[in-house]
């Protein structure tokens, strides 16, 4: 972890530039999955996980019933994921667009605009399975899909060392009312929704987690023409702590967050000297007892620890991150967080660990990454809904707006645009004559 003491800002900033451009040989690749995939279908989904997967199975889909998995998971594990589920649902349920979100409104007399929101009609979801199933996301891709009235939702995960579907990940699957998961992961998965297959169907929108393959592949699929939840890339968080933070809670959130992956990055920004000289040595003694150590230590590599004196400066620091997720260790840590304007999620207060967020409080951990908090938030209902915009014109409104557009539409030397509103003036004008 690299140590910085009062940096400038202008360095900060330089420091903090994580976009990236894909790798040539990776989109290359990709991109011939993706052709592969939509010339062969099935079969060519099935070549690839046996070569990426080391699974051979014969048939993409397997049905998802309860009575499969319920034994098969703890009953422990069942009614956490029981009450995560509810609280994800509670949140979410709060996010549907209600009857006054849909409106229409007599912009002018004889004009009336309306603006409705519309489900999506196949969501895609990508639940990664690789170095950790994430069960996690099912609940928290699934629940926001479903609350907004999706017809169809297909789900993708990569098959376990058996050609199945994780039991943890199943059981998930079949609590909320999932029949059918496909046995399909990285970037041909995301090529079999893009395209559809004999098997899986083409989706209108995929959302999900995954890995830098995934991640790269959603962005062909949008250039394809299908729709992606938003930007991600490696998992990040920020901490925010002064003097009152309690230094193991902190280093615990630093590890928590470092062992999703060897390209994680964490951030900690803190006013206390005493955060600052004792932080590396209590992530060191934490590191050792955990089995992910290695993929923590890479990814803590890549990561920055910066003593500020004013709060001020460190609260600037971390919205210039504009971190996936940030902790705040603060005194008064609520009105801390009211001077935050870009983070995926806000873990406020010192009982409020990132992890609560990752599986159960319910907000969704499905979060923007790479600075792209700046300019847009994480997965919601709304994720997986549309907007559609209508016009409705009265004689009335076609006499008063109708010169307008044609003068507009002639500056653009765009006749035929002018035209479609002369014929109606003049028909117009031939019913009021008549």
């Amino acid at each position: 972890m690299q140590k910085l003491n009062q940096p400038g800002l202008d360095y900060v900033k330089r420091l903090f530039d994580r976009k990236s451009t894909p790798d040539e040989e990776m989109l290359k690749k990709t991109i011939a999955i993706f052709e592969t995939v939509k010339r062969n279908g099935d079969e060519a989904v099935k070549s690839y996980t046996r070569t990426f997967d080391g699974v051979d199975i014969s048939h993409l889909s397997i049905p998802i019933r309860m009575e499969h998995f319920e034994f098969q998971v703890d009953d422990t594990l069942k009614e956490a994921i029981t009450w995560a589920a509810e609280n994800i649902q509670t949140f979410h349920k709060k996010q549907v667009p209600g009857k006054n979100e849909n409106y229409t409104l007599e912009v002018r007399p004889g004009i009336s605009c309306g603006l409705r929101y519309l489900p999506v009609e196949t969501a895609g979801i990508y639940i990664p399975g690789g170095t950790a199933p994430l069960f996690s996301s099912v609940l928290m891709l699934v629940i926001p899909a479903q609350l907004a009235g999706c017809k169809k939702i297909v789900c993708c995960t990569p098959p376990d060392n058996v050609g199945s579907v994780n039991p943890v990940i199943g059981y998930t699957l079949a609590y909320l009312g999932i029949n059918t998961v496909f046995l399909a992961g990285g970037a041909q998965a995301v090529a079999a929704m893009t395209y559809g297959t004999e098997s899986i169907p083409r989706v209108d929108k995929i959302a999900g987690p995954g890995n830098a393959w995934v991640t790269l592949a959603k962005q062909v699929a949008y250039l394809n023409g299908t729709g992606i939840d938003l930007p991600a890339g490696p998992s990040e968080v920020a901490i925010l702590a002064d003097d009152s933070a309690d230094l193991e809670c902190v280093a615990a959130d630093c590890l928590s967050q470092a062992e999703h992956g060897f390209d994680s990055q964490v951030l900690a920004v803190t006013t206390s000297k005493r955060i600052f000289n004792e932080l590396i040595p209590e992530i060191t003694l934490q590191l050792n007892e955990l089995p992910r150590r290695n993929m923590a230590k890479q990814s803590l590599e890549k990561s920055f620890l910066i003593y500020v004196p004013s709060l001020e400066d460190a609260v600037t620091i971390t919205n210039l991150y504009a971190p996936e997720h940030l902790i705040i260790q603060t005194c008064n840590a609520e009105m801390v967080s009211e001077q935050v304007t870009n983070a995926g999620s806000v873990f406020v207060g010192p009982w409020t660990p990132e992890s609560a967020g990752d599986y159960a409080s319910g907000t969704n951990h499905t979060l923007p990454t790479l600075g792209n908090a700046a300019n847009t938030g994480g997965v919601t209902v709304k994720t997986f809904m549309k907007t559609m915009t209508t016009q409705t014109m009265t004689e009335e409104g076609l006499r008063e707006l109708g010169p307008r557009v044609v003068t507009m539409a002639e500056a653009e030397e765009l006749k035929a645009h002018a035209e479609a509103v002369r014929i109606r003036l003049k028909k117009l004008k031939g019913i009021t004559n008549g």
